[in-house]
């Protein structure tokens, strides 16, 4: 009886020994090979798969060790397949964590206010980590395979910084963009002025590209939307800069020529009437605003003064001597006549 109850003390002792070590071992940094690891798990990888993954990523442990935690833990068949990054201080416990919630590494891209889509298709281009499926498509099969076909893509994807899991598809970065702009669109249209000569929330999404490419400071920018809509109302040519150059392309090389003012494009606003057929660029949620919600203004005209800011003319004359003003000798001026 005795020897029973000793062996059975002995066996208590050791099964505190082990879970004190296996306490410590949970909690203790793992070493690592690099201060920092990547990991890929690929779908359908086993428990015992993921445990050797690890340590050939540059985890410094058993890989046996790891996976009896795997089961012991009961979050085995939990762990999730993705790209992960493994930093100095990981430990077992935290790993674990890491990957049955699936806490992918991510990474960013940044789309900028006021972008065309030229330059959107070069951004995707540069991410290493992302999946280029749209690489070999050309704009209308690109629309087509995020469910809009027939569609211009110039305009329609929210400029801001979307982060994505390594390998992800550029697809589906850019149809989080898509339809960030849909609810922008439709949040600003449902505010829109009572008086707004604008139709459609497309016409709204195609006047805030203009006001974003010709605003220099923000203050302006109502009033800008303002002077562009009175025109509207009016039928008055809207003779804006940024609609020319970017009817004229990867033509244009940094000086606007008057010859380019007279060349006609379905983007020059010189030679046609009314808003141009699709976006110049990808506006902001402040020139959303400013297109449904104009500056109540008499200005028909602006120019730029130089130092970023804009100077709002009612008449053509007041207009004229503005421009003498502030863009004398200038060959191209800014000039809404």
């Amino acid at each position: 009886m005795r020897f029973i109850f000793r062996a059975l003390m002995m066996l208590l002792v050791l099964a505190a020994v082990l879970a004190g070590a296996g306490w410590w071992w949970l909690n203790q940094p793992l070493p690592l090979a690099q201060p920092t690891l990547e990991l890929e798990v690929e779908p359908g990888t086993t428990p015992r798969g993921v445990a050797r993954e690890v340590v050939k990523a540059g985890v410094q442990t058993d890989a046996r060790l790891l996976y009896a935690w795997f089961r012991v833990s009961g979050q085995d068949r939990q762990i999730k397949a993705g790209n992960y990054e493994l930093t100095t201080g990981l430990t077992p416990y935290v790993l674990l964590q890491k990957l049955a919630r699936g806490e992918e590494s991510l990474k960013a891209l940044t789309l900028v206010e006021g972008w065309n889509w030229r330059q959107v298709r070069a951004a995707l281009a540069r991410e290493e980590f992302l999946r280029q499926e749209s690489a070999g498509m050309d704009d209308a099969t690109l629309m087509q395979a995020l469910g809009r076909a027939g569609v211009a893509p110039e305009g329609r994807f929210f400029p801001d910084t979307y982060t994505y899991a390594k390998g992800s598809s550029d697809l589906a970065v850019l149809r989080r963009a898509l339809h960030a702009m849909d609810r922008r669109l439709a949040d600003v249209w449902a505010l829109r002025s009572a008086d707004t000569p604008l139709k459609t929330p497309d016409e709204a999404l195609i006047l805030a590209s203009i006001v974003e490419k010709e605003t220099g400071r923000a203050a302006d920018r109502a009033q800008i939307a303002g002077v562009f809509s009175n025109r509207l109302r009016i039928g008055m040519l809207l003779q804006t800069d940024p609609t020319v150059i970017y009817g004229l392309g990867e033509k244009f090389d940094g000086n606007l020529r008057r010859r380019d003012l007279q060349t006609d494009t379905p983007w020059n606003t010189y030679t046609r009437a009314g808003l141009p057929p699709t976006p110049i660029a990808m506006p902001g949620k402040a020139a959303l605003m400013a297109a449904v919600q104009p500056g109540q203004t008499k200005a028909l005209y602006f120019v730029a003064r130089g130092d970023g800011t804009s100077h709002f003319s009612a008449s053509l004359d007041e207009h004229n001597r503005a421009v003498n003003r502030y863009q004398r000798g200038q060959q191209s001026p800014e000039q809404k006549p």
